[in-house]
């Protein structure tokens, strides 16, 4: 039994949306909600009996709705008969009983739901004042569902979704205007290289050989010089007594005085470098030389014009010598550019060039624009030194202020200053370029190659990977045609057809099949629809035949019938019209000199990236061919043949190669790496060693302890950290 108010709802729901009358059984509201508890009909009811709660609740908290009379029913309690029938004795209606639940169990929902609402009520939202007269339930019912059924049809409209979880994103409403010059460009856009005026190679080797002759004459003449300096000064360290040198400090000063003006009029090329590298507002480690000369030299006047000057001999001697590797360095500089351009000259036109890709150094066909230019640019040594010396200068300066005029020993700031600066300025740090340069360019020189100074060895070594093609690997006179067996069809037609889909894949194997066809009197045809395939073989269409080239095994995916009596490793077959029509035997012969690239590039840690078009040509194939450690990165087919396409591009040229092979091109690429690895370690090496001899010497000339840091010691100090830097840059051209 329903009551009124859920009769009510009923009834209006229906009018209101479909028009159709009430039925006769009663629905509680739980049955009510639950059949149309989906979408937009569940929210509705949801709200209605919301906003009906809080209605009563405001209107009248105090009033009980009133109960519905129950309906008597049609016949009254008859007492039972037992002779009756069984379809007689069941009543119409229902019983009282389950009558009563349900209404019990509708109040009981009725009570929770007003007490959930006013606790939300009284915690969200402020008390409303209540209505002065009692509202009656259809009345509330029916104008909460008109306002329900209008905030659901112009709800969009009214509250438009805004804010930090809407799914529409916030709009500007204004709009500010902005100059299409001002437009952001991507930060990580590549320059643009631009190639400037270039000498000619031949003009610009004769002024690198002239350079070089310049630096290299006085070097054996100061070496001598400053030889003889040391030799006093050595025989006093091992307690021998030299006549009229010993124990006359002037005397001393004057011969040393003399010594040093005699390297530094030899070695003046390290002043005007040094002068015109400041110029060029660049620090360079010429500049701290030529300081610390001319801080020795001022010293030595010191000790004939400063009787307050402590009695210790003057550091002229290790500037002699600071001159004197100065000037070797810059020697072997010149002679790497020289061995360089040399190489250049020789050929107008090489036949290939050297350059990077994003995946690594790539062989492409030869162009000489660009190299003079890349070749130009400054090496990684005078970058470093143009940053961090000047650091070095002026705690040179202010060491030597501390530790003479901060304990009141002014007289004694050229000696402390030329001690400091000369440990600082170490002899290593005009070798870090000079000598594994010169190393290479030699050891380039005599195989055909060149690279663009630094910058070039730099650019093709950074990805430590080499891109290598077929004739790279089975360069021609490697690959021969051992036998061909044909099926059902002419030989001429099927070496015509096998040259033609070779010729379109631009393998090696056009060598091999143009040889082949030659011999049969053949001639190439035109292939339409060239496809490549990653299971190993080539496909084209040929006078309206489909064709296929490649391995055995790409010939049973392509649903091709081979016989089972051959066996060939590297074999390559031809079908037509998926029909095989000829078996070529193809045999790979492996290279020495190959061999030995490959294993070159292995010990310097270059990584291979195969590139090959012939689908014989594979790892597993180098391994049979080649030593067993071999390893190399073999990509998908769209990147192999991207990467092959590379080859015959024209970049922007790195390095030149004027011999075919697979050698030149990787100890060109090899040779670059160990380059940039020994400038690399050999400049942090002087670094830190120049860091190491200014703290040391200014501890120690500040705590006036001359007798450990005397000329000789200082001497051996820099001698020592300038070994390992030699034998770094020897072991760059010994690979």
């Amino acid at each position: 039994m329903a009551s009124k108010e859920e009769k009510s709802l009923y009834d209006t729901l229906n009018e209101d949306r479909t028009g159709v009358p009430p039925a006769e059984e009663t629905f509680s509201l739980e049955e009510i909600l639950a059949e149309y508890g989906g979408g937009r009909e569940r929210k509705i009811l949801a709200d209605v009996e919301r906003r009906a709660a809080e209605e009563l609740e405001k209107a009248a908290p105090s009033e009980q709705p009133p109960q519905p009379a129950p309906v008597p029913s049609e016949q009254g309690p008859a007492e039972p008969e037992p002779k009756q029938e069984p379809a007689e004795t069941v009543p119409e209606t229902p019983a009282p009983a389950p009558t009563v639940d349900r209404e019990e169990l509708r109040r009981e929902t009725l009570r929770q739901a007003r007490e959930q609402m006013r606790r939300e009520e009284e915690l969200h939202r402020e008390e409303l004042p209540r209505a002065p007269h009692p509202i009656s339930m259809e009345e509330v019912v029916g104008r909460t569902v008109d306002e329900v059924m209008e905030e659901q049809e112009a709800g969009p409209l009214l509250r438009p979704r805004r804010g930090l979880f809407s799914r529409k994103k916030l709009e500007e409403t204004e709009e500010i205007y902005q100059r299409p010059e001002t437009v952001p460009e991507p930060e990580n856009k590549p320059e643009e290289e631009t190639i400037g005026p270039e000498a000619p190679f031949d003009e610009a080797a004769a002024d690198c050989r002239a350079a070089y002759r310049r630096w290299r004459s006085p070097v054996l003449a100061s070496a001598l010089i400053s030889l003889v300096a040391t030799a006093p000064l050595a025989a006093e360290a091992y307690g021998w007594t030299v006549p009229v040198w010993t124990g006359d400090l002037k005397l001393q000063s004057i011969v040393l005085l003399l010594c040093l003006a005699a390297v530094a009029l030899l070695c003046r090329r390290v002043f005007a470098r040094g002068c015109t590298l400041l110029a060029e507002k660049q620090c360079s480690c010429e500049l701290l030389i030529s300081l610390a000369a001319l801080a020795a030299a001022g010293d030595c006047a010191a000790v004939l014009l400063l009787p307050s000057r402590t009695a210790v001999a003057p550091y002229a001697v290790v500037s002699c010598w600071a001159l004197t590797f100065a000037m070797w360095g810059g020697s072997r500089a010149s002679r790497g550019d020289w061995e360089m351009f040399r190489t250049v000259s020789l050929d107008d036109d090489p036949p290939y060039l050297v350059t990077e890709t994003e995946r690594g150094a790539c062989k492409q066909k030869g162009s000489i624009p660009g190299f003079y230019t890349t070749a130009q640019r400054t090496d990684l040594v005078r970058v470093w030194q143009a940053v961090l010396l000047p650091v070095v200068l002026a705690a040179s300066v202010v060491f030597a202020g501390l530790s003479s005029l901060g304990q009141g020993r002014g007289a004694d700031f050229l000696l402390n200053w030329s001690a400091i600066l000369s440990a600082g300025a170490t002899f290593s740090l005009p070798l870090c370029w000079g000598i594994p340069w010169s190393r290479l360019a030699r050891h380039l020189q005599k195989i055909g190659c060149a690279v663009a100074g630094w910058s070039g060895a730099e650019r093709i070594s950074r990805r430590r990977a080499m891109i290598l093609t077929d004739a790279d690997l089975f360069p021609p006179g490697t690959m021969q045609l051992n036998g061909v067996k044909v099926f059902g069809e002419e030989l001429p037609k099927a070496a015509s057809y096998a040259a033609t889909l070779a010729r379109c894949a631009g393998s090696g194997l056009h060598r091999l099949f143009d040889g082949l066809l030659r011999s049969e009197c053949g001639r190439y045809e035109e292939a339409d629809d060239f496809s490549f395939y990653e299971e190993g073989g080539y496909s084209a269409n040929i006078h309206g035949e489909t064709v296929l080239l490649g391995t055995a095994s790409f010939m049973r995916k392509m649903e091709v019938r081979m016989p089972g009596n051959i066996h060939l490793k590297t074999g390559l077959f031809l079908a037509v019209d998926h029909q095989l029509t000829a078996a070529f035997a193809v045999k790979y012969n492996a290279s020495e000199n190959v061999d030995y690239a490959l294993r070159m590039m292995k010990r310097s840690r270059i990584t291979p990236i195969l590139a090959a078009r012939d689908p014989n040509i594979t790892p597993a194939l180098l391994k049979r061919k080649f030593h067993k450690g071999v390893k190399v990165e073999y990509p998908d087919l769209t990147t192999r043949v991207a990467l092959s396409e590379a080859e015959q591009d024209r970049g922007m040229p790195r390095a030149l190669l004027l011999r075919e092979g697979l050698l030149p091109y990787a100890s060109t690429v090899v040779g670059s790496r160990r380059l940039c690895r020994a400038v690399r370690r050999a400049s942090v090496l002087s670094f830190f060693s120049s860091a190491a001899g200014l703290l040391l010497s200014f501890y120690l000339t500040f705590s006036r302890a001359y007798d450990l840091i005397g000329p000789l010691a200082l001497l051996v100090f820099l001698l020592l950290w300038t070994a390992p830097v030699l034998l770094m840059g020897d072991w760059t051209g010994r690979y």
